[in-house]
């Protein structure tokens, strides 16, 4: 596991999410150089930022389910659902792109009959994708995962958190409209909290935990101490989630929490920074003399 295996990308269940991820990101970065282009506000319910952002991290995460259903064992309907997946992903991320073309909000729209319907058809898709992510997620502890044990710790971990992650955007797209009929912010709860905070701050674990599990495993520690370090990374992850949760529902901005809970992203931060330099140390280590024998 100490180098970059890509074999898992002939995998006939990971082939359309691939392809769906690669044309997210393509997307993304499209809008990027648009947006650098035509500059404009990056907040905001009609931005470039959606398409950019969306692109991106919708594109990143279909790969991602790529990789974890190689590592599974076979379905007769796996084929039927991956599909069915990156096409759900390249159809939400698109509308939302045509609303950003059309100059008018993605989210929480219900000017027109059209926009009602945009919205409703993106809800639906992404209630799909979560039930698809929830049954990846179940399998991933009930049926045997084809990697080491660090690294099946750390998609374990991912494939929660981002479970978590899709409920909580479901659910701020319930509490959004809820909102708007009021005649409240969507985007806000409370004085100042950020619904979305929560949301996003752990939808990419599915990414950097492997990636920590990956380079643990490429500077050669024992079985042990990638465990161990896998678990840590969950932890800290964890606790992010624990921090953007409170300060959200305490109805403060981002980085507005009492004291007691600014430790809790403190702490998080210093576990991420404490694996990142213990990576780092044996690296170099490796670098400098590949035939030490792990600890």
């Amino acid at each position: 596991m100490n180098h970059i295996d890509i074999a898992w990308c002939r995998d006939q269940r990971a082939k359309p999410l691939i392809a769906g991820g690669v044309i997210l990101l393509a997307s993304g970065v499209l809008h990027l150089g648009i947006y650098l282009c035509l500059q404009g506000p990056w907040e905001g319910a009609v931005s470039w930022r959606k398409p950019i952002l969306f692109g991106i991290s919708a594109g990143l995460t279909c790969i991602s389910m790529g990789w974890v259903w190689s590592n599974l064992s076979k379905y007769r309907s796996d084929s039927f659902f991956s599909w069915a997946t990156a096409l759900a992903l390249v159809v939400e991320v698109g509308l939302i792109d045509l609303q950003q073309w059309r100059g008018v909000p993605s989210h929480f729209n219900r000017t027109t009959t059209l926009d009602s319907n945009i919205y409703n058809v993106m809800g639906i898709l992404i209630l799909g994708v979560t039930g698809v992510i929830l049954i990846l997620t179940v399998r991933s502890f009930t049926k045997k995962v084809t990697q080491p044990a660090p690294m099946v710790i750390a998609m374990q971990s991912g494939l929660v958190y981002l479970a978590i992650s899709c409920i909580l955007g479901v659910l701020i797209n319930l509490s959004g409209d809820l909102r708007v009929q009021e005649g409240l912010l969507p985007e806000r709860y409370g004085q100042a909290g950020v619904p979305k905070f929560p949301h996003g701050v752990v939808i990419h674990a599915l990414q950097w935990l492997p990636a920590i599990a990956w380079l643990a495993a490429k500077a050669k520690f024992g079985m042990s101490v990638q465990r161990q370090m896998s678990i840590v990374a969950s932890v800290a992850t964890g606790l992010l989630l624990i921090y953007a949760s409170i300060v959200t529902l305490l109805g403060r901005a981002r980085f507005d929490a009492p004291i007691p809970l600014a430790m809790v992203f403190y702490v998080a931060v210093l576990l991420f920074v404490s694996l990142s330099a213990v990576i780092v140390v044996g690296l170099l280590k490796q670098k400098l003399n590949p035939t030490q024998t792990p600890p």
